[in-house]
C-alpha cells in the first residue's frame, strides 16, 4: 500500500531530543500533527476505523481519535494499529513518526498514574517510554500479535525498570548517607582535632569542621562540601541547589552521592590512623 501523502516537513524523528520548555511527548506530539494538518495531510483509508465511512479517507489525527471512540470495534482497532505499524516496518518516515505518534494518549495516561522517584525527571521517564514504543515499531510481529497491546505492554516494562532502578538509588544514597552520618558522628573529635572553627567562646567540632578538614585535605572540594552541608546538615531541598547549580536534580543526587563516597573514604582512612 502506499502513504497518502506529498507534502512532507522537514523534521521528522520517531525519538525526541528534549527542546528548552517542551517534554519529549510534547515534541513528538507537535511534530504528529504537523503531518495531520498540513495543507496535504497524511491520511490513512477510513475504513479502517469505520465500518461505513462517509469519506475514502482521514488525516492520521482523526484515526488516532477514532481508535479512542467507544464505537470503534476491538477488530478495527487491532487493523488499524497493524496497518500503521506495518506502513512503518516497510516505508520507514514519515510513518515510524505516525506509528509512534499514535501512542501519546496512551502514554500520557500510563505515566501520569506512575509513581516515580523524586529525583527521577519526567522527560527522562517520556523518553524511555519513546525510546521502547520506537524499538518495538520496528520489530513487532504485525501478522500474529495485537500490535496495540504490545507496544503499550514494552512500554509499560521499560518506565517500570527505569522506576525501580532509581528507587535502587535512592535507597542507596539513603543507606550511604545514614552510614555516613553514623561515621560522622562517630570520629568528629578524632577527626576533626587539627581543625578549630570558632563559634562563640570555643571550638565547635562537629559536622561542619568535618567537611572542613576534608576540604583542607583535598579529600573533596570547596563545592561538594557545601553541597553536603547545606542538603544533608541544613536540610535545604535538591531542587534550590540545582537551580543555583544550572543542573537537573537527578545530576545532583548523583554528585552528592560521588562526594560522599570521597568523604567515607577519607573518613575511614582517618580512623585507621587514629
Amino acid at each position: 500500500m502506499h502513504p497518502h501523502h506529498t507534502s512532507r516537513p522537514t523534521a521528522r524523528r520517531t525519538t525526541c531530543t528534549r527542546p528548552v520548555g517542551r517534554s519529549p511527548l510534547q515534541a513528538l506530539e507537535e511534530s504528529f500533527l504537523t503531518l495531520a494538518t498540513a495543507a496535504q495531510p497524511l491520511t490513512l483509508p477510513a475504513h479502517l476505523v469505520c465500518e461505513e465511512p462517509e469519506q475514502p479517507v482521514l488525516p492520521v489525527d482523526q484515526i488516532r481519535s477514532r481508535l479512542a471512540h467507544a464505537a470503534t470495534s476491538p477488530t478495527l482497532r487491532q487493523h488499524t494499529w497493524s496497518e500503521v505499524v506495518r506502513r512503518a516496518q516497510r516505508l520507514g518516515d514519515p510513518w515510524d513518526l505516525v506509528a509512534v505518534g499514535m501512542t501519546v494518549p496512551v502514554l500520557r495516561r500510563m505515566l501520569a498514574r506512575l509513581a516515580c522517584p523524586t529525583h527521577l525527571e519526567r522527560a527522562e521517564v517520556e523518553q524511555e517510554a519513546l525510546a521502547a514504543v520506537t524499538s518495538a515499531v520496528s520489530t513487532v510481529d504485525v501478522e500474529t500479535v495485537d500490535v496495540a497491546r504490545e507496544l503499550f505492554a514494552t512500554a509499560d516494562r521499560a518506565v517500570n525498570r527505569l522506576v525501580y532502578a532509581a528507587r535502587r538509588r535512592v535507597e542507596q544514597e539513603t543507606h550511604q548517607a545514614v552510614h555516613l552520618g553514623r561515621l560522622t558522628r562517630s570520629t568528629a573529635q578524632a577527626a576533626c582535632q587539627a581543625t578549630s572553627l570558632e563559634a562563640g567562646s570555643g571550638e565547635a567540632r562537629n559536622e561542619y569542621a568535618v567537611l572542613a578538614r576534608a576540604v583542607s585535605a583535598h579529600a573533596v572540594g570547596v563545592a561538594e562540601a557545601q553541597l553536603i552541608a547545606r542538603t544533608r546538615l541544613d536540610g535545604e531541598p535538591m531542587q534550590l541547589l540545582a537551580d543555583e547549580r544550572g543542573v537537573s536534580v537527578r545530576q545532583l543526587y548523583r554528585h552528592r552521592a560521588a562526594a560522599e563516597q570521597q568523604l567515607a573514604a577519607y573518613l575511614h582512612h582517618q580512623m585507621r590512623d587514629q
